[in-house]
């Protein structure tokens, strides 16, 4: 029987451990942390060894299989140690993926695979397909794989999961964009970050698809410099393309094969350059899993967006506020900021992961009227844009951000929240920073 130690005890790693013991592997589960009541409880249900608190050296380096959680860094002494005595180290997906029989749609990027996922597999379901998501949303791709079948998998897919790929393919792969984020991960360097993305194509086969973003330099700068197997399949704003979406005025134009026109971008559900796109990438998909034209168009036209991704919370005294939490990097928040119609007071900050906030300077001068700082450390934002703006104040909590952005706006004013950096120094997660924002609101 073969050993598996799965390197924490959250969803992934309690998803693997119940997959793992299916598959008939003998599990063993390391948490250095605490271990959550909820997880614990599936862990001791399901009869399955565990620690928390602690690695205990010798009996996780005697696994034939280490599967780490994605936030486990590899530079993490025990995950060293298993590399040096030739452990082999997986992620979540590379191993629930050989105990998958349906198709797969892999989804990452920087920005935009969240929606992207959810708006692929809202067309989907309406088309009637057996199809369900997992990956970085949800519940674990292993827990699903061990509990339930299912036709088709949408895998949203972050670097951190695919650093852990081995023979890993998806039938169809989408990278929506790539701009620099996590790069405290990837030794400060860009490339290390953009090859990680790329690991989704690096196992599929002339008879797969990649979708991507075909106005993206560092996309294109790869692909001319990299010979990969599946099938090319572009999209963009800008310019024409043999096989793949553009845009021919206000229309969404689809090439695989013969060209159809999908739908006036208008009537579109989710407004914003990055949101045609978002769109063209699950349109692709669905055309390539023969979704009507029809079915396509209704979908784009009703899907209700994601939660905490330029949410509108509530109208205050005639100021407007948005919930865009999920923006941890720049070009999320670039996206948001672009999309501001009114002076803005922007409510930024957390833990920066390597940011360089200068690609939101136009932006800045020409809609930002104030900075609220919402993080532990802000020198950074200080001092970037401490000439661009008048008026920087920095808070330590949600509720006293809200206040202060309150008392700056005025009338006919903006209140966005579209923090650019991690929320680790004052919340649990982007969602309790969205939660702990809406309240907020709510109470003003």
């Amino acid at each position: 029987m073969q050993k598996i130690v799965i390197l924490g005890g959250g969803e992934s790693g309690v998803g693997t451990a119940i997959l793992a013991k299916k598959m008939n592997y003998e599990v063993f589960v390391s948490d250095f942390g605490a271990i959550k009541g909820n997880y614990k409880a599936i862990l001791v249900e399901n009869d399955i060894a565990f620690e928390e608190g602690k690695h205990t050296e010798a009996t996780i380096l005697e696994a034939d299989v280490l599967m780490k959680s994605p936030g486990i860094p590899e530079s993490v002494p025990i995950v060293v140690l298993a590399l040096k005595k030739g452990i082999s180290v997986i992620s979540e997906i590379e191993f629930t993926a050989k105990y998958c029989k349906a198709t797969i749609v892999g989804i990452t990027g920087s920005n935009g695979k969240t929606t992207t996922t959810l708006l692929t597999h809202h067309v989907l379901s309406k088309a009637g397909l057996d199809v369900r998501v997992a990956g970085n949303i949800g519940t674990s791709f292993a827990a699903q794989v061990a509990t339930s079948e299912t036709e088709n998998y949408i895998l949203e897919l972050s670097s951190f999961q695919l650093d852990g790929v081995v023979d890993f393919a998806p039938h169809i792969a989408v990278i929506t964009n790539i701009s620099p984020d996590h790069l405290d991960r990837y030794n400060d360097d860009f490339m290390e970050y953009v090859a990680s993305k790329f690991r989704i194509t690096k196992n599929q086969t002339a008879k797969d698809y990649l979708i991507y973003d075909g106005d993206d330099s560092v996309i294109n700068s790869w692909l001319a410099t990299h010979k990969i197997r599946p099938q090319l399949l572009p999209f963009s704003l800008e310019k024409e393309v043999s096989q793949g979406a553009f845009l021919k005025g206000q229309e969404l134009f689809i090439k695989l094969n013969k060209e159809e026109v999908i739908m006036n971008i208008k009537t579109l559900a989710l407004q914003g350059k990055h949101n045609i796109k978002n769109a063209m990438a699950a349109t692709m998909v669905a055309k390539l899993m023969k979704v009507r034209k029809q079915t396509i168009r209704e979908s784009l036209e009703d899907f209700e967006g994601v939660e905490h991704r330029l949410e509108a919370v509530k109208h205050v005294r005639g100021v407007s506020y948005m919930n865009d939490s999920k923006a941890t990097n720049v070009n999320a928040t670039y996206y948001a900021l672009d999309c501001m119609k009114s002076p803005t007071v922007w409510i930024v900050g957390g833990v920066d992961k390597g940011n360089d906030y200068f690609d939101l300077m136009p932006l800045v001068r020409e809609k930002v009227k104030a900075i609220v700082c919402l993080g532990v450390d802000n020198v950074k934002i200080k001092e970037t844009f401490g000439n661009v703006v008048d008026l920087i104040v920095e808070t330590l909590g949600a509720e006293e951000a809200v206040k202060v952005a309150a008392k700056i706006a005025e009338k006919g004013d903006i209140v966005l929240l579209s923090p650019c950096c991690a929320s680790f120094d004052l919340f649990e997660n982007y969602e309790d920073r969205g939660n702990k924002f809406k309240n907020a609101v709510r109470n003003l």
